[in-house]
């Protein structure tokens, strides 16, 4: 099963047996020296009645000391945190977008040989899980990474590397096309899209929406941020498609999601929008567009139904609606956005089909729910039967999905994983 990821394994506090973490590298510990950075995964405040604040963190003292939402949107930094970056002026110690990913990625730089055998930790991890292939969203340099990977071992996991607009020109000037192998690596790693974002989160509240947010919303911004202008946009998608290289549009508002379509169909190019977290009505038979895919996260929803109740109230009809997607068209790729979520193909199954029922809860908005076969297909990268001929990537599992209980899917037991026919993983 394919799974849209970056594999950082157990580099961030809660992806230890999933895998998987997501734009930026994270380290630190509560041991460790006292002048490594501490750096902790997972805060949610969408709900809280007040307010991160670097003078929260005064315990920390003279360590650094950087929290990480759980959407990776949003940085807490403690006061020497802020020193280190050159940042000892910030107000809040709080960043948002950009700016977070920077001081995280900045903060938690450690060596390859440590990045390295983390990743490796994180593909065993998801070939456990059933995972054959993933696609790389990490916020860094993925096409280099990667290509030094190999050398370590053969891979358990294939993976396509994205590309971020900083290294666009230089993955031209190499006359690389989306889909090709990159060189080195016996044709496990390929070359994959130019991610692009549009807007920033749900839980950050700097998801671009037509409809403001109840309040004034984080930095004066009450309907969300626009991080990439339509004609930036178009401009970006443009010079990648005219390369051979698709896109991958970050969108998870519906103004975001709009503005994404329209690029699409001006520029013409192929690749995905990523997320589409709440989509407008009047949008929905867009989605159907030739050559557009969506990389949509199941598990998101249950995660953030109490949240997106608050700050999508009267509008969560049209949010995580995959049904509604499926019904108009649209093709459909589950991942799992780890670590935002594990890097597991089933937790995100389950949820697509159960809405939140496979945590003991009611189901949300049961309505969006989609089929059990529709949930395995997009999850398994739109592939929908066994035939001869085909690449054998395979998971087998210990029981049959449709026999399962909602519970029971989320935790489906894994027998084993073939790549192109080789074990990658199988049970004791």
């Amino acid at each position: 099963m394919g799974q849209r990821a970056a594999p950082r394994g157990p580099v961030r506090g809660d992806v230890g047996a999933g895998g998987g973490a997501g734009d930026g590298p994270c380290a630190g510990g509560a041991a460790g020296r006292p002048d490594e950075p501490l750096i902790g995964f997972g805060f949610r405040d969408g709900l809280w009645s007040d307010e991160p604040h670097r003078d929260l963190l005064a315990w920390a003292g003279e360590r650094a000391v950087a929290l990480v939402s759980n959407d990776l949107h949003t940085a807490w930094l403690s006061r020497a945190a802020l020193a280190r970056l050159g940042r000892a002026g910030h107000a809040t110690g709080v960043l948002r977008e950009h700016d977070a990913l920077d001081a995280v990625a900045r903060l938690g730089q450690v060596g390859e040989e440590v990045i390295d055998a983390w990743v490796a930790d994180s593909l065993r991890a998801a070939a456990a899980r059933g995972v054959t292939h993933l696609l790389d969203f990490e916020y860094a340099d993925n096409l280099g990474d990667w290509a030094r990977r190999p050398g370590h071992g053969r891979l358990p996991v294939r993976v396509t590397g994205a590309v971020y607009p900083e290294y666009l020109e230089r993955t031209i000037a190499a006359g690389l096309r989306t889909g090709d192998p990159l060189p080195g690596t016996d044709g496990l790693v390929t070359v994959g899209p130019v991610k692009v974002f549009v807007d920033g989160s749900l839980n950050t509240r700097t998801a671009l929406c037509h409809e403001p947010y109840p309040g004034a919303g984080p930095d004066g911004h009450s309907r969300g941020i626009l991080q990439t202008p339509p004609a930036d946009l178009e401009k970006l998608m443009a010079r990648a498609a005219a390369h051979g290289l698709h896109s991958a549009v970050h969108a998870i508002g519906d103004r975001a999601n709009t503005i994404a379509l329209d690029a699409f169909e001006r520029v013409g190019a192929r690749g995905s929008i990523e997320h589409a977290q709440l989509v407008d009505r009047a949008d929905l038979p867009r989605f159907a567009r030739p050559g557009l895919v969506l990389g949509v996260q199941p598990a998101h929803a249950p995660d953030d139904r109490d949240i997106a109740d608050r700050h999508w109230r009267g509008r969560t009809d049209r949010a995580y609606a995959y049904a509604d997607l499926l019904a108009a068209g649209a093709t459909l790729r589950i991942g799992s956005d780890a670590p935002v979520a594990p890097l597991d193909p089933w937790r995100g199954i389950a949820a697509a089909v159960h809405r939140g029922a496979e945590s003991g809860r009611e189901p949300w908005h049961p309505e969006q729910a989609i089929g059990l076969d529709a949930a395995l297909t997009a999850a398994a990268a739109g592939r929908d039967a066994v035939r001869i001929g085909d690449r054998a990537d395979l998971v087998l599992t210990e029981e049959d999905p449709g026999d399962l209980a909602p519970h029971e899917l989320a935790a489906m037991p894994v027998f084993g994983t073939l790549l192109g026919g080789r074990w990658t993983y199988r049970a004791d």
